[in-house]
């Protein structure tokens, strides 16, 4: 069969027959009397070889070194394989999300877009000074796109950088809760953390939605961010882990700041008192959680948390009694 024919029925054209020929990966086993090139059925065969194994991402070197050593053994080339595409998949799917990220910022012409590129690339520096600067800009007149400062502020282990990132994610409004939200599932508590931690930052009211979801977690720590996040919002919901978190003594003033602020509303006043008074009767509650709830009413205001003051001015527990007697002294002077 001549090489014109070939190429027809392979789908090889001429020119790569010869390049094949030149690099003496098949050769035609025959000339016609006029000098043509004449392949066999085997050169066909050995054609068909080259480009299955072309398909699977060989080289044309690789190609050559698997058909000429009959003592090659493929799996250790298959393995290989199998590592770069991994490889190539993994820098095509960055260049789509890269690309996705710059449509979605609606760039007005080709300097907005090398903006954005500039603090996309600033946003994965290894310099936390350079992600920190990116951060803070990232709300200029283009913007970069919410998801690539969501998925910043979620593997974001550098103090400094984690507060301007939730900063500008902050700026960014409603857009930055829903994949906020999604992370709230991640099997990383890390992740889960900095979720909750960006999502308590955004003033919006919507974000107090996905914040009382998050009160039902199973992760502790993201139950109590939420909470604090909601009781500086008086969602009265947190209060139950608010006061959990003051027996707990996990971040405990600041629950207690968070308790104080909900009772600013007179009607919950007394029921905050009425849950402190609750937890402070309970056997299992020993001598310091008792200390701190004690302290917790110093800021509630009403009669129910003065009585109960005035009660535990005469505990057993000596630090409890001195503690609301204290307290009791400071309320009855303001």
């Amino acid at each position: 069969m001549l090489i014109g024919d070939v190429a027809r029925r392979s789908g090889v054209s001429a020119r790569m027959l010869r390049h094949y020929e030149s690099l003496g990966l098949v050769r035609p086993t025959g000339r016609t009397g006029a000098g043509y090139r004449e392949y066999s059925g085997e050169d066909i065969r050995r054609i068909f070889h080259i480009e299955s194994l072309r398909s699977l991402g060989l080289s044309l070197r690789e190609v050559g070194r698997a058909l000429g050593d009959p003592d090659f053994a493929p799996a250790e080339l298959v393995d290989d394989l199998v590592r770069r595409t991994r490889e190539r998949i993994a820098r095509e799917t960055e260049l789509l999300t890269r690309l996705r990220r710059i449509d979605a910022a609606e760039p007005a012409g080709w300097e907005d877009v090398l903006h954005i590129v500039a603090l996309l690339h600033a946003l994965g520096s290894e310099s936390a000074g350079k992600r920190q600067r990116a951060a803070l800009s990232s709300v200029e007149e283009v913007p970069v796109p919410v998801d690539a400062l969501v998925e910043a502020a979620l593997s974001e282990t550098d103090t400094n950088v984690a507060g301007a990132l939730r900063w500008a994610l902050a700026r960014s409004g409603d857009s930055a809760l829903a994949p906020l939200a999604e992370a709230l599932g991640s099997p990383d508590a890390e992740v889960r953390r900095r979720a909750v931690q960006s999502m308590a930052e955004i003033p919006s009211e919507r974000a107090t939605a996905p914040l009382r979801d998050a009160l039902t977690s199973p992760d502790l720590v993201v139950r109590r961010h939420a909470a604090l996040a909601l009781g500086a919002r008086g969602v009265e919901d947190a209060v139950p882990t608010l006061i959990d978190m003051i027996v707990e003594e996990a971040n405990d003033v600041d629950a207690a700041d968070a308790l104080s602020t909900l009772a600013s509303r007179p009607a919950l006043a007394d029921q905050i008192a009425t849950r402190l008074v609750d937890h402070l009767a309970q056997a299992t509650v020993d001598s310091s959680a008792r200390r701190r709830l004690t302290q917790a009413l110093a800021d509630i205001p009403g009669a129910k948390a003065s009585r109960a003051l005035a009660d535990l001015a005469q505990d057993e527990d000596r630090a409890v009694a001195l503690t609301a007697t204290y307290i009791l002294g400071i309320r009855n002077t303001r």
